[in-house]
């Protein structure tokens, strides 16, 4: 498996995060700001990241 040049992109907290975050949304746990329980995996992706921002961790700004 080749290996990546550069710098990481998210640094390992935020993957924490996210693997997190995952985590619940298997479990059922998840749920969105809005009380309803998340399922789709791209929004517990968006959650561990926001997550991850607003702890001060390093990830790319939100596309706008």
């Amino acid at each position: 498996m080749p290996t990546k040049k550069g710098p990481r992109k998210y640094s390992e907290g935020a993957s924490k995060k996210v693997e997190t975050e995952m985590k619940a949304m298997k479990e059922g746990k998840l749920r969105s700001s809005s009380g309803q329980k998340v399922t789709n995996p791209k929004q517990a992706i968006a959650i561990g990241l926001s997550e991850a921002r607003k702890a001060g961790m390093k990830a790319p700004a939100k596309a706008s």
